[in-house]
């Protein structure tokens, strides 16, 4: 059993921990505030060769693996959460399916653009009556003369607006009671199709959050991703990895939040003594490194399974589980630690804890990985 990260992984991390300090943290709070979207960002790591991270060389890719994607979450996360998350799901929801489960052709037509970040990544799953139970998908394609007729609606899709095409799941085929759910490649030029950026969300307020309308969008069959009726199974498959992505990013946040709280407790001097001197606060500080480490090593996990070609699904709830309810509490704390002052913008951690909360809900809530674990256990 070898803990250590290998040269190039080290190398990996040094790199983007360097450019996320330079690059993507000045600018974090800002974006917060205004939420402009962080193009330049994208546009750089681009051009470090990153944003085709996992998938093969042959496509434009880097052929890493799922521990250095994690590495790049965490530390793109710890500078700024929004551009984690949408780092995560370019790679996971919008490259990952099509690497995954498309032709030979889909792959040599789609997968350079995510590669070079021509196109960001998204993928169409959650509706507004389908999220935590996706098979209650309404979206649906039917056949008319070699075409899918496309007619339904997304929301909460990341990235959408920057992207190109995306996949998304529609029904395909009913048997009484029983869906057939496809996944299907979209262009999101298609005539009908509508991308609406107007969210006002709670955190992560720089990331691309999106509701898609399709009204009779026409692509061709061709445009089937993997096997007609298997979109369900797709997007579970899809999403085990994803949640590798939100544990990644749950760590980074944390951190970021841990050694904010570190450095103004070492700082900050009540009672003629530094806050790092009193044991209330140094058990607080001593709890959330504990748990931070806990939930980095989770995820490591997962991603090394994910490599090894071993099942990871289990680990995947768990370590997403874990990792966003840990990042959540230890936010929390970084605001107790820092008094007032940790409730105004400018310290930030405010925002970390803004930030956190959407991951004990995206890629599946906190229940549904209780869920999860729970059929992996035997329960």
């Amino acid at each position: 059993m070898d803990f250590e990260l290998s040269q190039e992984q080290k190398l990996l991390q040094k790199t983007i921990r360097e450019f996320a300090v330079a690059e993507v943290q000045p600018g974090a709070e800002e974006r917060d505030k205004t939420k402009e979207f962080p193009k330049e960002i994208f546009h750089s790591l681009g051009e470090l060769g990153v944003l085709g991270l996992p998938f093969s060389e042959e496509y434009g890719g880097a052929g890493s693996d799922t521990i250095s994607f994690a590495i790049v979450v965490e530390e793109l996360s710890k500078a700024c959460g929004s551009t984690g998350i949408t780092y995560s799901a370019h790679i996971s929801l919008g490259g990952a399916p099509i690497a995954l489960f498309g032709t030979e052709d889909q792959k040599q037509k789609y997968l350079p653009a995510i590669c070079s970040g021509q196109s960001l990544g998204a993928f169409g799953l959650t509706e507004p009556n389908a999220g935590s139970d996706a098979g209650g998908t309404l979206t649906e394609a039917l056949i008319e003369n070699g075409d899918y007729v496309i007619n339904g609606n997304k929301c909460f899709i990341t990235n959408a607006s920057y992207a190109k095409f995306l996949a998304l799941t529609a029904i395909t085929g009913r048997t009484g009671d029983h869906k057939e759910i496809s996944a299907i490649i979209v262009p999101t030029d298609s005539k009908g199709f509508t991308v609406i950026d107007n969210y006002d969300k709670m955190g992560l307020n720089a990331s691309n959050t999106t509701e898609l309308i399709l009204d009779n969008v026409r692509v061709s069959t061709d445009n089937l991703l993997g096997e007609k009726g298997n979109g369900f199974k797709q997007f579970l498959i899809t999403l085990d990895g994803g949640r590798i992505g939100i544990g990644a990013m749950a760590v980074g946040i944390a951190q970021a939040a841990f050694e904010r709280a570190l450095s103004y407790a070492n700082e900050r001097t009540q009672f003629g003594r530094n806050l790092a001197k009193f044991q209330a606060i140094q058990f607080k500080l001593a709890d959330m490194a504990l748990k931070i480490e806990l939930a980095r090593n989770m995820v490591y996990k997962a991603a090394w399974l994910k490599d090894q070609g071993k099942p990871f699904t289990k680990e995947a709830a768990m370590c997403k589980l874990f990792a966003s309810e840990i990042c959540t509490e230890v936010t929390n704390q970084a605001i107790q630690i820092h008094g007032g002052y940790g409730y105004m913008k400018e310290y930030h951690v405010e925002r970390f804890l803004r930030d956190a909360k959407l991951l004990e809900i995206g890629e599946g809530t906190s229940e549904v990985q209780r869920m999860v674990i729970a059929r992996k256990i035997g329960c």
